[in-house]
Order: structure tokens, then sequence, then C-alpha cells
């Protein structure tokens, strides 16, 4: 003890005596605080507690509750650094209401900081405590507020500077412990900046917490130069100011840096001296056991590195073995030995940490595998060699490795190594800071584990989803659920798994037999008998599966999922840490090789990043035949084979061998030609010769250069609605049983599930016949396909019926499946790009995407790329990128729709700088992908797009205000851009304001689509207005979605008089009636284009119709006008009935739906077309309920508008039906008969057929829905077939939601099909949906921000 701290505990003692004696509470109080702080600053808890516990005893008996403050503060310090955390919140909370009551900020300030930090380290210590991360990151946040008002306002001329730097330093510290380095960084090198700037003296405690911090954050980065230095700074202001406890936790530091290094000789010495430090303080003893350990964890590393060593001796050994075996038969086995000694010394090297060495093992294991060729084993190291680089944050590098893993796995059909890859990858992605991108790739490998069925991998994917929401997107509700879903599937693994302990092995051959001496060497060649044919039985492929590799699930990169994924972290308000044993235990076990763990959670040596993660334990000793449980992780390949064999009630791909005996092993096969490990085995789409091939030389036939050079796998291609339904390989007929017709083409067999292209969604003859071309065409030898030639295919028939429509298949289904459907090619067409793209994915070792080969076959230009809504991703979008770069000319891009992010921009951006086409118009649709501002940079980066870009569609993706200096380069410099489209793009008015700056008049911009972005005030707006008002060809404005005051409003209309407006959309901007008339008189005060106007879901009500009808200019100016939305009422009708039947009405499109128009409304509306000449597309959804109330008109011709509710009392026949004059007159027909039950049923054999006149279709139409409905329905039925069989023009029409039943729904479309429009009638009638149109699959099938203006 300091000599000056005796006299001080001495003189407060004395002092306590005395108060007491004299029974002055308050000084007696007072002295045993000051006794317990003196004590808790020299490191005696114990004893400072005893002395804090009198002081609150004192003062909540006798003083007043204000008193309590420091009191409730000190005893939450103490109890915080002897790790009671309960007692610690207690008084802590205790501490923060009683300073809320007493409206003290400086009191609220130290208990948030100390609430805090008590959550920080239950969050540490904790297995699955999100919760406290949460509170701990709520407590620093408002530490730190307090402590800004604080500094600003100082209370009784005391400076708040110090508060407000620790508050910078817990933050960067929390942020540390949630691996936000960078975020970290920024808070923490603040906080010095402020040390610096308010003069703070160099050796202030508080600059000592931010170089300890500053150092981890270093240390996790691996910039192990500035960590040193920060370190070093941390140590000597520590010593300085005598500071034991953080000296020590200094030096702690400093040795983890030189373990990393393995520089152990000067680690041990760092751990000793801090040692040294922990032992001369009281009540550190945690501390002491904690540093003890990491002594004895160098001690292990020491040892791991000399067995490394001898390794590495062994395996130069092997080499020069397998050189003097070169082409040999032994040359095999020395190859498999390499393997196998390879993999321990990856083990060893990622055990200490050693990453140089891991990614050099890593890489030679590439190329054993290749020499095996052995594709599997080649994705195994691809997975390593990622990981090597994950370690050292090599990001790119790692990701580029990843997806080679991926890629492989793919290529062979490997489920679990494509799983695992993905989690990976989005390890990968959680580190760079793409944190959404991380989600999705856990996501994928979780949906890819579910359906291979492994549990252990499904977990891990959880735990990181888990992780992703509750941490990263403080997404409670999703968290909670996954949680739920994690202790279900733990639960369900702790069952006994008997069943897949396994002790057989059988080696690969009588030579090898021979050799296996070492038991490091058996292992290995037992791996090859996962090889074997498919069909082996379950318990032979079992045994050798397990003894083949270790799990995969020892390659996740674990860190960060568990909740308890660190070890405390020693933060400098941290009196004690607790450290994590398993390290030590793990080296233990991992060099004696006599035990397993299962699912080793990351793991700490105090202050350890990423890089110390420890894999899962992995044994060194590849040769043991004991009994292993299945989650048990020990052997070379790092990967499990459990229960890889096909299920036997599920049809299997035929292999060319024979299935053999279930009790013996069955015949080896060479490994070259043998198809890889784990493939689900479904009913697929398949193309073969018709004949079930169970040769090899058949079999290779099939998909020739679509497989590998060392596999005869199967052609696969990837449908992402249906991969089993794509799939092109041989399969059994007993396949065609479930649901599949076969298609022949030539000599080929195809065959295709029945609900791929009966679904409503997918309902066209035409996708068929395309699906059909481009898997033929994909079958073909490599030499035919070489030629681009696609065939074009028009005629199919079933037993002599040609195929006509869908009806027909709909109706012969059953017959298809036992009949051949007889394909007939009527020519053939050039598709040169799709031909590159089929060679690339071949390169890439990719599977060729059938949306993406169908868009590319129906392109009528190959200039114009489509790509839209095919699922793509960057990695995916790989091999048509390559196929571009050989093709080169592109004219329009379509990317949208798919999942494509800033690496697929930069890779475009890298084909157009390199093309040689530096002229020509090019169209850019990028909406609606995960695109940010950075995307938008690659465009500013590329001089060729200044002269090229005419059209930027980049909505839909969450650009921010990040993209206004990229926004208004682009909109400067791309001189020929005259479209842009930036909505839902998340820009608020800065971004707006720079557009509006950006242009000048000698701008060509005619296009500009802004909405759906906020906020967005009037005032950016306005100032928009006035630029766009300068422009000459400005003619295009969206503001869909943007609330307009009116100023705007004014503005618009100085925009409308003196622009050439040819299309306004103001969807949901709330302008009402009189804006709408204000603006509209204002588009047609001088000469006008033809105008597109929405001005849908704006309050407007019947009275604008009633205007738009008094005024001739409007009714002969709307080209397009959509009212949807809007209050019309049935009130309205009768304006817009007249607007429809006005001669000079030039409208081509109306939108109506939820207008409330009512049945009647509906009905006057249809009534209109048949006068209008002009109408196209009419769409009047969702504007009556027939379910709940059925309105009639009741003699329209003599009475107008008159309604009658359905009345059992009034006779059926007392309603009479109303006709169109024009409809007696042109086919001399009277009205329908009221009474229902003497009409007929239409034979459902009639819609094939087509009749002489409208009337007979519709008599038999609406006696289909009569018999099954009540007259008042079947009245008004009638009536609605009636108007919709004499339209004039119509080629679309939307009657969705209105409530009728899918009989009327069918009767209307009959009446639909019997009109006298030009073209074939098509519906698409689906639950509510109720569309008729004139071109096949039209209605649903085009996104409508991808509809074409």
């Amino acid at each position: 003890m300091v000599r000056g701290e005796e006299v001080d505990i001495n003189t407060a003692k004395r002092s306590y005596r005395l108060a007491k004696e004299e029974g002055n509470r308050q000084e007696e109080a007072r002295w045993a605080n000051v006794i317990g702080n003196i004590l808790k600053n020299r490191g005696e808890y114990v004893e400072a507690l005893k002395w804090l516990r009198l002081d609150y005893e004192v003062s909540n008996k006798y003083l007043p509750e204000k008193q309590l403050l420091a009191t409730c503060q000190s005893m939450g310090e103490v109890y915080l650094r002897l790790g009671d955390y309960s007692n610690a919140l207690k008084y802590q909370k205790k501490h923060l209401d009683l300073a809320e009551d007493a409206k003290d900020l400086v009191e609220q300030q130290r208990a948030s900081t100390q609430l805090g930090r008590t959550y920080h380290e239950l969050f540490l210590k904790s297995d699955n405590d999100p919760q406290s991360i949460r509170n701990a990151k709520k407590y620093f946040e408002s530490a730190m507020n307090l402590a800004k008002i604080l500094k600003e306002n100082p209370l009784d001329s005391k400076s708040f500077l110090k508060e407000y730097i620790d508050a910078h330093n817990n933050i960067g510290m929390l942020e540390l412990d949630l691996d936000n380095f960078d975020v970290a960084l920024k808070f923490l090198t603040k906080g010095l900046e402020i040390c610096d700037e308010e003069e703070v003296a160099e050796d202030d405690d508080g600059r000592s917490r931010l170089h300890h911090n500053l150092g981890n954050v270093y240390l996790e980065l691996r910039e192990f130069d500035k960590a040193h230095e920060h370190i070093q700074k941390d140590i000597i202001i520590c010593k300085r100011i005598e500071h034991c406890q953080g000296e020590a936790k200094g030096y702690i530091n400093l040795g983890e840096m030189h373990y990393r290094h393995q520089q152990y000789d000067k680690a041990i010495c760092c751990y000793r001296t801090a040692l040294n430090l922990a032992k001369s303080m009281e009540d550190e003893g945690a501390l002491v056991d904690q540093i003890d350990e990491n002594i004895e964890v160098v001690n292990k590393a020491i040892n791991v590195m000399d067995e490394l060593t001898k390794e590495e001796q062994h395996l130069k050994k092997l080499v020069r073995n397998t050189i003097a075996a070169k082409g040999t038969p032994q040359e095999r086995k020395f190859l498999l030995q390499q393997n196998s000694c390879l993999d321990r010394l990856i083990e060893k090297s990622a055990t200490i940490f050693y990453w140089d060495k891991h990614r050099e093992f890593a890489k030679e294991k590439t190329r054993i595998a290749s020499e095996l060729c052995d594709k599997e084993k080649i994705s195994d190291a691809f997975l390593v060699v990622g990981e090597s680089y994950h370690k050292v944050r090599e990001f790119r590098e790692a990701i580029k490795w990843y997806i080679k893993s991926w890629e492989g796995y793919k290529s062979i059909g490997n489920l679990e190594g494509q799983a695992l890859a993905k989690i990976n990858i989005g390890n990968v992605l959680d580190s760079k800071g793409d944190w959404t991108g991380a989600l999705e790739a856990f996501e994928e490998g979780y949906r890819i584990a579910v359906e291979a069925k492994l549990p252990s991998v499904q977990l891990s994917a959880l735990e990181n989803m888990h992780y992703s929401h509750m941490i990263r997107f403080n997404n409670v509700e999703e968290a909670r659920t996954l949680q739920s879903e994690i202790d279900e599937l733990k639960q369900s693994k702790a069952e006994p798994e008997a069943n897949h302990i396994r002790t057989d092995y059988w080696p690969e051959t009588d030579t090898e037999v021979d050799d296996n001496i070492s038991d490091n060497i058996s292992n290995a060649d037992s791996r090859v008998m996962s090889k074997c044919n498919s069909n082996r039985s379950a318990h032979v492929a079992a045994t050798e599966d397990f003894n083949d590799d270790v799990p995969l699930i020892s390659l996740i990169q674990s860190s960060k999922r568990s909740l308890k994924s660190k070890a405390a972290q020693t933060g400098k308000y941290n009196s004690s840490t607790e450290p994590d044993k398993a390290l030590s235990k793990s080296l233990s076990k991992s060099t004696n090789n006599q035990q397993t763990v299962v699912g080793r959670k990351r793991v700490r040596i105090i202050l350890s990043d990423d890089e110390g993660d420890m894999n899962d334990e992995v044994e060194g000793s590849a040769g043991r035949l004991d009994k292993w449980p299945v989650d048990t992780a020990a052997s070379d390949e790092f990967k499990s084979k459990i229960g890889r064999v096909c299920p036997d009630d599920k049809p299997q791909d035929f292999s060319p061998f024979a299935p053999t005996s279930p009790n013996r092993p069955s015949s080896l096969i060479n490994i070259e030609e043998s198809t890889c490990s784990y493939k689900l085995v479904s009913p697929k789409i398949t193309v073969s010769d018709g004949k079930v091939n169970r040769s090899l030389s058949n079999a290779e036939n099939v998909g020739s250069g679509f497989a590998g050079s060392s596999l005869k796998c199967d052609i696969k291609l990837h449908s992402p609605d249906d991969e089993d339904d794509v799939s092109v390989c041989h399969t059994s007929y007993a396949q065609l049983n479930l649901g599949y017709v076969t298609f022949k083409i030539d000599n080929s067999m195809i065959h295709l599930k029945v609900s791929s292209f009966l679904a409503a969604d997918k309902r066209s003859m035409e996708s068929i016949k395309v699906e059909l071309a481009c898997l033929y065409y994909l079958q073909l030898p490599v030499e035919k396909r070489s030629k681009g030639l696609l065939p074009i295919i028009q005629k199919m028939e079933c037993g002599g019926r040609p195929l006509e429509s869908l009806e027909i298949f709909d109706s012969l289904r059953n017959q298809l499946r036992k009949l051949l459907v007889d394909v007939f090619i009527d020519g053939w067409v050039q598709k040169r790009l799709m031909k590159l793209y089929i060679g690339s994915c071949k390169e890439l070792s990719e599977e060729p995407n059938m949306k993406l080969l169908k868009k590319l076959y129906i392109s009528e230009v190959e200039d114009e790329v489509n790509m839209s809504d095919c699922e793509l991703q960057d990695i995916s979008v790989a091999p048509l990128l390559n196929a571009l770069h050989t093709h080169k000319g592109v004219a329009m891009l379509d990317l949208s729709h798919n999942l494509l992010g800033n690496t697929t921009m930069e890779k475009f951006q890298q084909f157009f700088s390199l093309s040689d086409q530096k002229y020509g118009g090019l169209t850019l649709d990028l909406h609606c992908n995960r695109f940010g501002p950075t995307a938008l940079f690659q465009i500013c980066e590329c001089p060729v797009l200044f002269t090229r870009l005419e059209v930027l569609n980049i909505s839909g993706n969450r650009l921010t205000d990040a993209c206004g200096s990229y926004l208004s380069t682009i909109l400067e410099k791309c001189k020929a851009l005259y479209s842009l489209n930036v909505e839902r793009c998340s820009i608020t008015s800065r971004t707006i304001q720079k557009v509006a700056d950006s242009l000048d008049s000698g701008s060509v911009l005619s296009q500009l689509l802004i909405g759906y972005n906020n906020p967005i005030s009037g005032n950016a707006i306005s100032n928009l207005l006035s630029k766009l008002a300068t422009l000459k060809r400005f003619s295009d404005l969206g503001l869909n979605g943007l609330k307009l005051s009116k100023p705007v409003i004014d503005g618009l209309c100085r925009l409308a008089k003196t622009s050439c407006l040819s299309r306004l959309m103001l969807e949901g901007t709330g302008i009402g009636t009189d804006g709408a008339l204000e603006l509209t008189q204002s588009l047609f005060s001088s000469i006008q284009e033809p105008l597109k106007l929405d001005l849908s879901y704006c309050g407007i009500a019947s009275t604008y119709v009633s205007e738009l009808n008094t005024d001739l200019t409007f009714i002969s100016g709307i080209l397009e006008l959509n009212l949807g939305g809007n209050p019309i009422m049935h009130e309205g009708a009768d304006a817009l009935a007249s607007l429809l039947m006005n001669p000079h009405c030039c409208l081509k499109v109306l939108i109506l739906n939820k207008c409330q128009l009512g049945v009647a409304g509906i009905l006057q509306v249809l009534q209109a077309l048949a006068v209008n000449d002009s109408l196209e597309e009419l769409n009047l959804a969702d504007n009556a309920d027939l379910d709940k109330q059925l309105t009639l008109p009741n003699d329209l011709r003599n009475e107008g508008t008159e309604f009658l509710e359905p009345n059992p009392t009034i006779s059926e026949s007392s309603h009479k039906p109303y006709v169109s004059k024009e409809l007696n007159d042109e086919h001399g027909l009277c009205a329908f008969n009221s009474d229902c039950n003497n009409l007929e049923v239409a034979d459902s054999e009639d819609d094939e057929m087509r009749v002489d006149t409208a009337a007979s279709r519709l008599n038999d139409s609406s006696a289909s829905s009569c018999q099954r409905n009540s007259s008042l329905e079947c009245q008004l039925i009638q009536d609605l077939s009636t108007a919709i069989g004499i339209v004039k023009n119509l080629q679309f029409l939307d009657l969705s939601n209105n409530g009728f039943s899918k009989q009327a729904s069918e009767a209307l479309y009959n009446a639909w099909s019997s009109g006298s429009r030009v073209g074939l009638a098509w519906r698409h009638i689906e639950n509510k949906i109720v569309h008729f149109s004139v071109e096949e699959n039209k209605c649903c099938s085009v996104k409508p921000c991808c509809r074409k203006e």
C-alpha cells in the first residue's frame, strides 16, 4: 500500500468514527462513502462494499433521498466489478430513478453510463441475451447525449468534457464488440480528436481508455503497426498515473498481438508482466486466472507449431514420393496421402491463427484435388482458401473463393457444400458491413440446408439469421421467431441418432490395403469410397460416407453468430474479466487427437477478433474407425457425408451401374468418372433419347459440354420458379406417372411437369413452345449447338389432334400423361447471345438460368438484352457478362427485378468502358434491384456512357441522398439523357435540389419521375418545376406519392402553360377537385399534345368528370385518364358515360378502379362503349360487391338510374331485362327471357366453337350462370353480358374484385369472346381476378412499373 493512501484512509476512518460519535449522520455517511471509494480504487472491492453499505444504510434511514445518489452510484460500480450484475443493476437503476426525480442531469448521465456498462458486460458473458446489447446501446447513447448537453451548458463552472470523451469511448467499445469496426474507429478517433482540441493532458486516464480500445480495433482490422502504437501509449499512460489494472490489460493486449504474429516468446513475456501486475492488486482473481489461461494457450500453441513443422517435413517427403511415382499405380495413393496431410496442416494452422500458412496449405490442397480429378475436394479446398482470406480481412478475395466453392458444389449437386458456402459468403458480407446481403446469403443457405435435410447446417444458418435480425436490424419479432426455431432444432438434434453410427470400412484397392500402415493415411484412402454408385445400399454408403470426411459445418465462420460469441472484453471500465476457457481446452484436444468437440462456438484469447475464431474441433487422426456420433467434427476433408443416401421411397436418377446387395460393398468405379456426393433426388424435367440408359457411354452423351472433364454429370438447368421442373438428365419412366407430359422433338424426349405450364401465372402456349425449344437446344451435341441455331416450334399434336390452346391441355391432361405430344420444328433462328451465354455457363461450371434462356430466345433484337425478373444475383450474372464481352453490341440493358448489387454495376461499367461501341443510344433499366449510390458512381466513371446513355431507370433502389452528387454529374455530363426515373429511391429534398441545380436550358431531358420519395419539401419541388419550365423538350413528369401544396400546384400550372406536356402522373398527391380542375385548364390553355393524365387517389369527386364534359378541348385532348381511388360514386357514372359517348372522345385508356361506382355504374360505363370507337383499355375493378348487395338498373331506357334492392317479396317476373337498342336493331333480337329455369345450359365444349351471331352466345352464356343463381343476379349478368358483347374496340377489361362468382365470370367471358373485336379472346379468371383481353397472358405478366409508355 502506498504511504499516501495509508494516511488518507486512516484520516477518513478517524473522521468517520468522530462523526458517528457525534451523531452527525450526514458526515458519517459521507466519510463511509469516501473510505469505500478509496478501497474501490485500490481494487479491494469486498472491503469497499462493506463501507458503502454503511453509507447506504445511514443515508436511507436518516438523510434526504438526494443523498443516496452518490451511494447508489458507488455500490453499483463495485457490484459490477465483482460480477454481481443483479445487484449492480438494482442500485444503478435506483441511481437513475433518483436522478430523474431530482432532475439532476449530471447524475442521470453517470447512471446511464453505469447501466450501459453493466448491460454490456451481461451481453459479453451471457449465452443468449440480445436484450442486453439493446439496453447497453440505449443507455450509452443517452449518456452521450446528456454529456453533450452538459458540455455545451456547464453547471457550476464544471466542464463535462471528461464525461463526453468517455461517452465516445463507451460507444466505440460497444461497436467494437458488435464487429462494427469502422463505426468504432470513428467514435474512438473522435474522442482522441476532442482530447487534442480541448488540450486534455497527455497522461489523462480518458486518453488511456481511448488508446486501449483503439488498439483493440486495429488488432481486429489487422493493422498491427497502429495497434502496437496505441497499445504502447495505453501502457505508458497507465504506468504514469499508477493505474495498475489498466496497465495489466494493456500488456494483455500486447501479448495477444504477439500471439497473432506467432511470436510466442514475446507473448509469454507480456502475459507474465500482466500477471505480476494483476497479483499486486486484491480481488483481481478473475484477471489473474485469465492471464494464466492465456499463458497456457500460448504454451499449447508452441506445441502445435512444433507439430506443424514436423507435418510439413512429412508433406515434403510425400511430394518427393509422388514425383518418383509419377505415371505409376502408386501415384494416386501418394496424392491421397498428400491430401490427408494437408488437411492436418490446415487444421493446425487454423488452431494457432497462422493464416498465411493456412492459405498456403489450402492452395496446395486445390492443386492436389485437381490432380485427383475430384470436384468435391476441389470445392472443399476453395472453401478453405476463402476462409484464409476472410480471416485476414481480404474480403474481395474471400468472396471470390467462396463463390468458386459454391459453384463447384452446385455443379456436382452437393447441397451441403452449397449451403455452407452461402453461409460463409454471408459472414464475409457481414464483416464488410453489407448486412442486407449477409442476411440474404444466410437465408439462402438455410433454404438449401432445409432442402438437403441437414440439421447442423440449418442450425448454423438460423443462428446467423437470428444474429442479423437481432443485432444488425433490431428486428425483435423476427429474431424471437428464429430463436424458437433454433430451440426446436436443437431439441430435435439432441435425440439419439444410433442409425448414423458406423464401424465398417472397405479399402479402395488391395494395393492400398497393403500400404495402409499409417492411420493418418487409411482414412484418406477410405474417402474414395464416397464416390461410388448412387444406387449403393444405404448401409454401405453410410459406412463409407462417415469415414470419408469431416463435417463441412466445421468450415462455417462461426464468428459473431452466437450471442455468447465473445469473452469479456477488457474495456477500460472493467475491473475484471472472466476468460473463456474453451480455447485452451480446444488446443489440448486438437493436439492429442483423443476427443471431438460438438458445436464449438467462437472463443477468444481475452480481446480476440475474428482471427480468434475457433473452428469446430477437428481430429488429426484420419484413420480411426471408432463409432462417432453424427455431429462430431473429426477428419481431413472438413465435411460430413452423413445421410447422403437417397431415400428408398423416392425415384432416383439412373446410374450407369446396377444396384448392389445391401449386405456387401458394391463394385467401385474410377473416381474420375463418378458423380459426387449429395444430390437431392426428385422428379425432374428430363431430356433423353427416349430410352432407359444404363450404359456409361449413353449417359455421357447427354449433356456433353456441361459436365466437367472429370465428371460425367448430367446437364442441370436452374429455374428460379421450380428447380425440379427444369432439369435435363436421364430419368425413370416411373417419373412420368407423377404429373409429367412427354414431348417428342425429332428423336428426343422432353418431359415437362404439367404444373409447370398449367399454373395460372404461366398459362401460355408460347411459353411452352419457348421452353421446349430451349431444352431441345441444350441437349443437342456440342457441334450442333456451336452454330447457335435454335428451333422454331409452331405446331404440336397429341394423337393427331392439334394442341392450339391451353384449354385443350386442361381437358386432355390425363391422356397426355400416357401419350406422346409430337412437336414439329418449323425452322431455325440464330441466337448468338444465347449460344455465348450457354458456352460461358459451361466454362464457369454454372447452371444456365431457364428464365434468362427464355428471355434471350424470345428477344427479337439481340442488341436489346432483357434480363428482367430472372432472380439473378451478382454471382449468377457472371456468365452473361462474359457472353456480352464477346457479343459487344448493346443498345438496351434491362436488369430490373433481380437481386443485383453494386458489384454487378462495377462489372458492367468495365464492360462499357472496354466496349468498342462508343456511340449509339443506350437504355439502362436497373429498377427494383439492390443497387446503392455507388452504382451511379460507376456511371459517372464511364466516359462512354456520357455520350450513349439516353434512358436511366434506377427506381426502387435504396440510393439515399448519398446519390445526389452522382445524379448531378449524370445530368450534367450525359448529354443524350432524356429520361430519368428515381422513384422509390429514399431520396429527400437535398437530392431534388441538386437535380434542379444541375439542369440548364441546354438539357435534352424530356422525362423525369421522382415520386414516392420522402420527405420532399414544396420549396424543392417548386424550384425543380421552375427549372423544368426552361427546358425545350420536357414533356413527361411524375410526382406520384408526393403531397403537393397550393404553391406547388400553382407551379405545376405554370409549367403546364409553358411546356408541352404529354404525360403527367400525380397519383396520391392529394390535389383535390379544385386543384385538378385548375391544372386541367392550364394544360389545355394552349395547343396541347394528347395527354396521359394520372389523377388517381387525389381526392377528386364526380364534379371533375362533369366539368370535363363541358369543354370539347378536354374531351378531345386526353388520351389516357386514371381516376382510380377517387370517390366518383355512381353519381359520376352518368358523366363518365356521357364522356365516353361523345364522338370527340379520344380516350384510349380509362382506369376507374376503386371509384365506388356500384354495379349500376359499371353497367352504365360498359353500355356507353357501344358507341365508343377509341377506348382500348378499361379498368372497373373494386367498384362493387355482388356477394353482399345486388343493385340492378331498373328500366334504364325509361327511368334513368333507379335502383332496386333485392327483396324476396318481389316476383322474379317483375324485373324487366334491359337490352340495348343497338343490339335489337342489329340482330333482330327481343329481350332475354327472365325466366331462368327455361334457359338451357351451355355445353362446355362450346368454348372451342365460334357461333355465327353474338346473341346466341349471350343466351348460352347467361344460361350457364342463371341455373345456379337467383333471378336478380341472373338479370344483372344478362345485362352486363349484353353490354360486353357489343363493345366496339375494347382490348382489355378488368372486372376484378366486384363479387362475381366463377360462373358469372365465365358467362361474361363468353360474351367477351363473342364480340366483333379483332383478335382472339383470352381470360384470366382466378379467385377474385377477372381479366378479359385479346392478347395471350398479357394481363398480369407485366408489372405496373415495367409497362413501357
